[in-house]
């Protein structure tokens, strides 16, 4: 029995009358045995030239470009993690022929199999703007990113021709599922890293292609920027990173301690009508870990608490951060609010000690973005700015604006 006699028997020895997912399920599964649209047609019981038709309408490529699709990303991963000689990964992937395969691989990626090995693990993109300063403090610029002038303007500003591929705001959501998955795939990153789980079939579309999930969560930006590092063989780097902004900290905060002795601390946001006492990871860590600002203790840990103007006096810090929310019903509160003669009768207030602080670096937890926090407090309290911004990238540094 021939080797493709067996294949079409084992095809027949399966539950016929599968549906197109489920044909893709088992193409998915079987990727490296021999297999024909005549093959998967008879498991649906449609003809070879419907089943094609209706395969490239449910999926948008053809079924052999799929199984195609699947080899590659599969000799991706194998060429990353693995010291198999390129023989061995051809037939591990369906292919007989290793000089076959090269001549695909090249086709599909635009470098041969070789040359992918040799530098693999250099093509990472992104879905949060907070992976792109994570990647940034080891040295490395994304394939593909989210940049927005409006919601990442640091990052467009300094890194936008850099970064090549600018996929949606907020990234793969439902609303672009599609236009972001085709931005994410083209760009032909090797790990994509995110800042939570995607769904099953989700990762699984990004596996399809080769591409590794690198999921972060709600750790640390140490662990964040060592888990990154880990992915990316940059340990030593990411430590380089740590150790220098601790050195930073420690200079910061004796020069701060002088600038402001015992002055009692507390970080505001305004949305609305409202007014909040306000601590994010990156706050909390920076001003009441790192520089130990004295403050209340419901700000040493994350907090978005709603008070009013009578429990704000009861407290009357000597100095107040305010973040303000940019639409117009919040920017009229806040017109309104500077004329209130309870909010005019703080001590911050009157001592001008009230410090207005941007959203960005502010909402955004990042190894960059905390450096850039602490940068710009030293500045606000002492006058004197601990480090040079932005970062210098594989030996390109960005001229700062004019």
């Amino acid at each position: 029995m021939t080797k493709k006699e067996h294949s079409q028997n084992e095809v027949h020895s399966t539950t016929t009358r599968m549906s197109l997912d489920e044909v893709r399920a088992y193409m998915a599964g079987h990727f490296a045995k021999a297999m024909s649209i005549h093959d998967l047609a008879q498991l649906t019981g449609l003809s070879p030239n419907y089943f094609g038709e209706a395969f490239k309408k449910a999926y948008g490529h053809s079924v052999m470009d799929f199984l195609t699709e699947l080899r590659i990303g599969h000799a991706k991963k194998l060429l990353r993690n693995s010291d198999l000689y390129m023989h061995e990964v051809a037939r591990k992937v369906g292919y007989t022929d290793e000089f076959y395969f090269s001549r695909k691989f090249k086709k599909a990626l635009g470098i041969s199999p070789t040359a992918y090995r040799r530098d693999a693990r250099k093509r990472v993109a992104v879905t949060s703007s907070a992976d792109i300063g994570n990647l940034l403090a080891l040295g490395v610029v994304p394939v593909a990113a989210p940049l927005d002038p409006k919601w990442s303007p640091y990052y467009h500003y300094y890194y936008q021709d850099l970064i090549k591929v600018h996929i949606g705001s907020s990234g793969p959501d439902m609303d672009r599922e599609e236009e972001s998955f085709r931005q994410l795939i083209a760009a032909k990153p090797d790990f994509l890293i995110v800042q939570n789980d995607h769904d099953d079939r989700i990762r699984d579309r990004f596996m399809t292609s080769g591409i590794e999930c690198v999921s972060m969560g709600a750790t640390k930006w140490q662990e964040q920027l060592r888990r990154i590092a880990e992915v990316l063989d940059k340990q030593e780097l990411c430590e380089h990173w740590i150790d220098a902004y601790e050195s930073r900290t420690v200079q910061a905060r004796e020069s701060i301690s002088h600038a402001v002795g015992d002055d009692l601390f507390i970080t505001l946001r305004i949305t609305g009508e409202q007014i909040f006492l306000y601590s994010n990871r990156g706050i909390r860590d920076v001003l009441y870990r790192d520089l130990a600002l004295q403050t209340i203790p419901e700000l040493t840990k994350q907090c978005n608490e709603p008070i009013t103007l009578e429990q704000l006096l009861c407290i009357n810090p000597d100095r107040m951060l305010l973040l303000i929310c940019p639409d117009a019903d919040t920017r009229k509160f806040w017109l309104s609010l500077q004329y209130h003669t309870q909010w005019r009768g703080l001590n911050a207030i009157k001592n001008g000690q009230m410090h207005v602080i941007p959203s960005n670096p502010w909402f955004e937890y990042s190894a960059i973005a905390i450096n850039r926090m602490l940068e710009e407090t030293s500045l606000m309290l002492t006058g004197k700015n601990p480090a040079p911004s932005p970062v210098s990238v594989h030996g390109v540094t960005r001229g700062m604006p004019l």
